[in-house]
């Protein structure tokens, strides 16, 4: 939701964004040098696109869900924008859903949605977050459709994160951050849905984290901010970053079904969906991916050393102050307008 905190947040991200140290670089794509405009939502009930998902069964489908004070529902998009079917989820709340991933059953081939009710824009309002389980439907008409909700609390307490990633090979669920320091949080690899689930740091995520999806492959995946995404190889390993598209608001990514090109969402009225291809060193092809390449926790619940020095952006002490200058010129600003609009 655009309010007083995402609005500070992106000042600060905008304040700050000289700090970050470059990364492996490749030629990026903004838009009119590779990027694209893939379709627009025409729904004017898709209003905050917070979640942005490929279907993993029909072709040509994608799935998306607007953000906090909103019904738990979904909708079902084509590629011209049209929205082809909308979900109600039964057995779920949106408190503040902010992502969504979508899978494949392995052992059935079934499609799995997962949705993210995971906003804590008060860094610990909530005692536990959850993340909704829905079997994709076979039949694209409206219906309802049951969930199963797994409930989780970090071992390292509770933050704000808007960003999700299951593996799609092993099923592992992942949380990222939104913080000025971002972390990649790994659930347990069996869920339980009889009692609160323990989400552990496995590594380091960029600042202020807005989505996360992992590639078709399990090889790499993807963590965006408002202004750019970084690709990681499966273990952690950075590859480089994209530039995005310019955006009202950046808040959803997810891979196409070739693991090719990045989708790349907005919030807002009509909001557009962008389709950025990946250059080649982005797209690693690397042998059949194990479970045992994937980040992993210790067993004090925070990251191994080489996992938590993750891209570089974490911030030194220095940094901190700078953060400190922004945060109070952007509390100014706030200050000063609200008197202005009195």
């Amino acid at each position: 939701m655009a309010d007083v905190g995402d609005f500070v947040s992106r000042m600060l991200v905008v304040a700050a964004v000289c700090l970050l140290p470059a990364a492996p670089a490749f030629a990026a794509a903004p838009e009119g040098d590779g990027a694209e405009k893939l379709f627009t939502f025409r729904d004017q009930r898709i209003t905050e696109s917070s979640g942005l998902a490929v279907s993993p069964t029909h072709d040509g489908l994608y799935y998306t869900h607007n953000d906090s004070a909103a019904a738990p529902a979904f909708y079902a998009v084509d590629e011209r924008g049209r929205t082809r079917a909308t979900f109600q989820v039964r057995g779920a709340e949106a408190r503040d859903w902010e992502a969504m991933a979508a899978t494949k059953d392995p052992q059935t081939g079934r499609g799995v949605l997962w949705f993210a009710d995971i906003g804590d824009n008060l860094d610990g309002a909530w005692p536990n977050v959850s993340v909704y389980k829905v079997m994709e439907p076979r039949t694209i008409a409206d219906a309802t459709l049951p969930a199963v909700r797994y409930r989780f609390r970090y071992a390292d307490g509770a933050r704000n994160a808007e960003g999700i990633m299951v593996h799609p090979r092993t099923g592992r669920l992942y949380v990222v951050s939104k913080e000025f320091s971002g972390s990649v949080y790994a659930a347990p690899k069996t869920l339980r849905s009889d009692r609160v689930n323990v989400l552990r740091k496995v590594g380091s995520a960029p600042l202020m984290a807005t989505d996360a999806a992992y590639a078709p492959d399990g090889s790499s995946y993807v963590i965006r901010t408002y202004f750019s995404a970084t690709l990681y190889r499966s273990s952690g390993e950075t590859i480089g970053r994209v530039t995005m598209p310019e955006l009202e608001q950046a808040e959803s990514i997810a891979y196409t079904a070739d693991g090719k090109s990045l989708l790349v969402g907005s919030e807002g009225p009509r909001s557009p969906v962008y389709r950025v291809p990946l250059p080649a060193a982005g797209t690693p092809t690397p042998s059949p991916v194990r479970a045992e390449e994937e980040p992993k926790a210790t067993s004090s619940g925070t990251a191994r050393a080489d996992d938590a020095a993750g891209d570089g952006t974490g911030l030194s002490v220095s940094d901190v102050l700078i953060w400190l200058a922004a945060a109070v010129g952007a509390i100014g600003v706030i200050t000063f307008l609200a008197r202005r609009t009195r």
